[in-house]
């Protein structure tokens, strides 16, 4: 029998039953709280967890990248939220597609980013859900103030293949939003 000292390395360990039991605490807490679990793959990228995450009641997974998100689309899953500005004509074309063959949403925190979504996304029937993204202290991305918020949330309405999704905020370290 192969012991731990006999892997090449790098290798990947994964201890399955304490994966398994923190997906059901995450939903469990989600529950309990009437919230609506989509935890980002990033932490495990392996549509095997993610597909574990939505078996045990996520609606979807978030990605932080297309490529991710198509590799999660290949392997049978069906709601995908991309919460990073998507700019350049061949990322839209990528992001298009993905919108063809799943539920897709997106983030926006700019007016340059809804120009791009607006231009490549123009099917009334199948629009593409855009959420503003708003700065609640990180400091990283997002508009700065609830106005810029409402500006760019009646952009999307406006466009004829966007539909406005919401907010979406990534609070600061140790601070709920």
């Amino acid at each position: 029998m192969a012991s731990i000292d006999d892997l090449d390395t790098p290798a990947i360990l994964i201890d399955a039953a304490r994966a398994e039991a923190n997906i059901a605490k995450a939903q469990a807490h989600a529950d309990r709280h009437g919230l609506k679990l989509r935890p980002h793959i990033k932490t495990h990228k392996l549509p095997y967890w993610a597909k574990k995450q939505v078996a045990a009641g996520a609606v979807g997974i978030t990605c932080q990248k297309i490529g991710e998100a198509e590799v999660m689309a290949d392997a049978g899953l069906e709601d995908i939220f991309l919460p990073y500005n998507i700019l350049g004509r061949a990322k839209l074309e990528r992001l298009k597609a993905l919108h063809g063959r799943v539920a897709l949403s997106v983030t926006a925190d700019s007016h340059e980013t809804l120009s791009g979504l607006a231009a490549t996304f123009t099917d009334t029937g199948h629009p593409l859900p855009v959420l503003v993204e708003c700065d609640t202290g990180m400091g990283r991305c997002g508009v700065q103030s609830p106005a810029e918020a409402v500006a760019l949330a009646k952009v999307i309405d406006q466009a004829r293949g966007l539909t406005f999704g919401g907010l979406m905020t990534y609070p600061a370290a140790g601070r709920a939003a």
